[in-house]
Order: structure tokens, then sequence, then C-alpha cells
């Protein structure tokens, strides 16, 4: 039995937008680019998993037929120096076509769940890059005690910057453009 020896250099080396491109979708599944420095993100846990799906479905529900959403998507905020996130949940235009990337112009919303070791790049890190992209809502989720937390921000165009717009226990009840409720109850 041998062990065969991986080159693992490649991430420890600035990568480009195509050199990120021709990587095989599998590699590029756990991992965001940032400033073009590959970061490696754990696995999230089922409860996570769950609480994503089920904000998913409910904004996709109430977006209908114009609005869209999916999990584990690449989303490329820049290109030099590559910036890469893969938001938990991603809000985007119906008409988009699905392919490896949601095209930036295409995305209304972001949403991340703040799991350990992610607390101040959920908090700090990608509410600035997704403001700086334009992008109009990011919505936090933060896990007290097995029940979610959903912290919604839309963004001001003026600063540029995310301004809160509620901080929800049991029922989410905001806006998107289209009224969206979501019983966080029953996650």
């Amino acid at each position: 039995m041998s062990v065969e020896t991986i080159d693992y250099s490649w991430m420890h080396e600035q990568i480009s937008a195509e050199q990120y491109d021709a990587m095989p979708e599998e590699l590029c599944r756990n991992i965001e680019i940032v400033d073009g420095m590959v970061h490696v993100s754990p696995k999230p846990t089922p409860f996570h998993n769950d609480v994503a799906r089920w904000i998913a479905n409910s904004i996709e529900a109430a977006g209908r037929p114009t609005w869209r959403t999916t999990t584990d998507v690449d989303l490329r905020l820049r290109d030099i120096p590559l910036l890469n996130r893969q938001p938990d949940v991603l809000v985007y235009k119906a008409d988009t076509p699905r392919n490896r990337r949601i095209p930036l112009e295409a995305v209304l919303a972001v949403v991340e769940i703040v799991s350990p070791g992610s607390e101040s790049t959920d908090r700090v890190h990608k509410p600035l890059e997704y403001a700086a992209a334009g992008i109009r809502f990011y919505w936090r989720v933060e896990i007290n005690a097995g029940t979610p937390v959903v912290y919604t921000y839309e963004l001001d165009r003026r600063t540029n910057t995310y301004s809160g717009t509620g901080i929800f226990e049991d029922t989410v009840k905001a806006n998107l453009g289209f009224p969206v409720e979501i019983d966080l109850t029953d996650v």
C-alpha cells in the first residue's frame, strides 16, 4: 500500500480568476478566495444546512416567479485580486442561467449563517464585501441555543454600507422587494 503525495502548493500562492475557473468544481466546493488566496471552509453541520435550506425555500416561495434561491454556489465579487465567496443562501433573478456561477448583477440578497470559526468573517468582512459589490440585502443568521436569530440589512447606496432593518427570533417578517415571512420555530 502506498501513500500518494498531493501537491497543495497552489493553496499558498495567490491565484487568478482564470486559474480558479480552470479548477474542478469539486475542488472549489469548500473554498473561498480572498485577495487571491485560498481559504478552506469547514463543512457545515446538518442543522446549519437545515436552517439554510429552510430560509432558501421560504424566500423562494415568497419571491416566485421573479426570484430563485440557491445554496452552495460561487459568488464572484471581484476579479483582481480575486474575491469569491460562497454564501449560505443566494437570492437571484429567476431568468438567470444556472451555470457554475450566478452573475453578480443578478443577485438580490445573500444570507450567511454564523458558525464557529466564521464569526468575524460573517459579521464584519462579508457585509463590507457584499456592500462594496452592490448587493441590496444581507441577512446574517446567528444560532443561539439551537434557535436561529435573523438580522436583516439593506444597502444604503449613499454610504455603500448596510443599515439594520430588523432582528427576528421566532418569525421573520421582512421585505426583499417582496414580502417574506419565515417561521423560525419549525426549523
